[in-house]
């Protein structure tokens, strides 16, 4: 537990420093406005896209396993193109339709997977994996279909908000985002144990007494409306919950209890790093920050693929 709270610690204390790099003179308005709550607002989605990766790698034991590749990010990204192409504006209880129907689009892919696993008399992990693909193969196919037929200016607002982004001015962000996170991740910290036990196989989890069947559900919900409450209102950051799972795995090893709260603050930090190098890289221009994950996450993956041993 020694190196978890290292990276607790220093994961911490890169986030703070964080809202003082930047090329903007940092006055208390751009302080308290702009620059913390991107912080926050990067250190909640990381940290929330690396837990979702992290559970549904031990989940499926597949260390590609992704919320991109299940079709949650495509099922949100889908819901955030629809409106955008309607034009929608309004607002339920201070939360921007797009975030709405963001977080609606992820709820429809969960339905959906599980429509198409449970079709089958037995419900297999294999089956949810294999569901998953379907569907955001699925979802990405309508999002490219809606953003043909629209105009150039919707086209262009669809194409920058797939790209991902921290961007924002006060903290209603953050505030939309904490509950999300939080409560998805004491989900999973809660369910560590069975993580464990899922990670070795489905019989040897019920043998030692784990309701496979409800973990899973309870699990897979709550990774979901973790990168649905994410994406929602950052659009889809890609890679994060692939890689930062897999630095964790090499630094503390594969027992769960020990690798949830190094993954919550290891991905938190990371994604909070690749912000700070999107908004410095081109100084004063910005990158979109899923372009500066995309353009780490394409090598980590290679990598993955061709290391010896398994993650």
């Amino acid at each position: 537990m020694k190196k978890v709270v290292v990276i607790a610690l220093l994961s911490v204390a890169g986030v703070a420093a964080a809202p003082f790099f930047g090329v903007v003179s940092l006055s208390t308005t751009v302080f308290w406005e702009l620059r913390l709550p991107r912080v926050a607002l990067g250190f909640l989605a990381g940290s929330g896209l690396a837990m979702a990766g992290m559970t549904f790698q031990a989940m499926f034991r597949n260390p590609l396993a992704t919320p991109f590749t299940l079709g949650v990010s495509s099922g949100a990204a889908f819901g955030a193109t629809v409106a955008i192409r309607m034009g929608w504006t309004f607002s339920i209880l201070g939360i921007p339709c797009l975030s709405l129907a963001g977080l609606g689009g992820a709820l429809v892919s969960l339905l959906l997977v599980y429509a198409i696993a449970t079709m089958r008399r037995t419900s297999t992990t294999a089956v949810l994996l294999l569901a998953g693909a379907a569907a955001s193969f699925f979802f990405s196919s309508l999002i490219l279909f809606v953003t043909y037929v629209s105009d150039f200016g919707g086209s262009f607002r669809i194409l920058r908000w797939l790209m991902g982004g921290l961007e924002t001015v006060g903290g209603g962000a953050v505030l939309n985002v904490f509950p999300f996170v939080i409560s998805g991740s004491a989900a999973v910290f809660c369910f560590a144990r069975e993580l464990n036990l899922l990670t070795l196989g489905e019989d040897l989890a019920a043998s030692r007494g784990v309701d496979v069947g409800r973990a899973r559900a309870v699990l897979f919900g709550a990774a979901t409306l973790m990168v649905g409450g994410i994406v929602a209102f950052c659009g889809p950051i890609g890679f994060v919950g692939m890689m930062a799972p897999h630095i964790c795995r090499l630094l503390v090893g594969s027992e769960h209890r020990a690798l949830a709260p190094a993954t919550f603050f290891f991905g938190g930090f990371f994604l909070v790093a690749c912000d700070g190098i999107a908004r410095l890289l081109i100084a004063p221009a910005e990158i979109p920050v899923g372009i500066i994950t995309a353009l780490l996450g394409g090598p980590f993956f290679v990598w993955l693929l061709v290391r010896r041993s398994p993650a």
